[in-house]
């Protein structure tokens, strides 16, 4: 195999499938990324088994058809350090791999890429469009609250639910729930599958973002597959039934707290100045008439705050997890925000009026918080 392209684009291509190389593998053959230039056109592929992405690279030529499987990480490195000039790429029948550009020249050893396992060709149905942009929000928006702990597959996926029109995307850990509605502007026929957590936060990753830039995504038994430029992604579905939030979405509540977002935030932040990393100590609420009456404690000192608050309903006292509140307010783009709570007991409920989003966040017991 011999083949020229420009070491950006290149390199492009090999930080877009570096995402599905495994961190940790049985199968030496995961740890490479397949380079086919055997049909006509370069295509970069990784697979872990559960995620596969291949991408073409447009700015090149073939000057000998072939395919070999180099190391990720070594070719990763080794194409970023390289001059932003064109690259040759170069293989043997022993897969001696050399590669030169401007005065630089590397010789590392590959694989036989007919080991590698390629990502499955999977029968699309209609494709669901939809704007970079738009997945990446919604993606930005609930994918906090997936759980990192594997010992419960389904906390570490996205349930992804298509109803005619709108896609919602819901994400929950056991102490918080995330919940996104959007409009599409097409009607499709009605989906819900379970999407891993580390698909949905690769593909943010990797697309660009822009409202123009649209893609497709296709989504079976068993699979989800993503489509855009010259990249493809599949990725395997979690099997199983999600878990049954809906039971938690009861719209009784005692109390309505309309509070200024950017300060709200700028307050839990300055009240967990003295709690150290790791410490679960919680950040109480004390809303009496029209005030918000913020305390933390922690062997370092206290702090307490008041904040103006627009409040309806009783008055309640009730404690949270800091980081779980922040981390909702963070990714609501709103500049004022409802709390809807019930009891001390009870969840307290972040949503707007449309309910387009919905942060659900546990109390904590602050019983033994003065």
């Amino acid at each position: 195999m011999k083949i020229t392209c420009s070491q950006n684009a290149l390199l492009n291509g090999v930080n877009i499938v570096s995402k599905a190389v495994p961190s940790k593998t049985t199968m030496a053959i995961l740890e490479c990324i397949l380079i086919d230039a055997s049909k006509g056109e370069i295509k970069l592929t990784a697979n872990d088994m559960e995620m596969g992405i291949e991408t073409v690279i447009t700015e090149g030529t073939i000057e000998q058809p072939g395919i070999i499987a180099l190391d990720a990480k070594l070719f990763s490195d080794l194409i970023r350090n390289l001059p932003k000039s064109d690259v040759t790429i170069e293989t043997n029948e022993t897969f001696q791999t050399t590669i030169r550009c401007e005065n630089a020249e590397y010789k590392i050893v590959g694989k036989s890429g007919e080991d590698f396992s390629y990502i499955p060709v999977i029968p699309r149905n209609q494709p669901l469009i939809i704007s970079q942009f738009t997945l990446r929000e919604i993606v930005r928006q609930t994918s906090f609250s997936i759980s990192d702990n594997d010992t419960n597959k389904m906390m570490t996926g996205i349930l992804v639910e298509i109803t005619g029109n709108h896609m919602k995307m819901v994400a929950l850990d056991g102490h918080r729930i995330s919940i996104r509605v959007i409009e599409l502007k097409d009607s499709y026929e009605d989906k819900k599958v379970i999407v891993p957590g580390k698909t949905l936060n690769e593909i943010s990753k990797i697309i660009n973002g822009s409202i123009e830039d649209m893609m497709e995504i296709y989504i079976t038994d068993n699979h989800i597959i993503f489509e855009f430029e010259n990249t493809t992604m599949v990725s395997r579905l979690i099997d199983g039934e999600y878990f049954r939030y809906e039971q938690m979405m009861k719209s009784d509540y005692e109390t309505r707290v309309r509070v200024n977002k950017r300060e709200l935030m700028e307050s839990i932040a300055r009240a967990t100045l003295l709690v150290k990393e790791g410490d679960k100590k919680p950040i109480i609420m004390n809303v009496e008439n029209q005030n918000m009456e913020l305390t933390s404690s922690s062997f370092i000192g206290s702090m307490k705050e008041d904040r103006t608050v627009e409040k309806e309903g009783k008055d309640i006292m009730i404690g949270f997890n800091p980081k779980f509140f922040m981390d909702a307010l963070r990714v609501v783009d709103d500049e004022e925000v409802n709390l809807y709570m019930l009891n001390p007991k009870a969840p307290c409920f972040i949503k707007n009026e449309q309910e387009t989003y919905i942060y659900i966040i546990l109390p904590v017991n602050f019983s033994s918080v003065k």
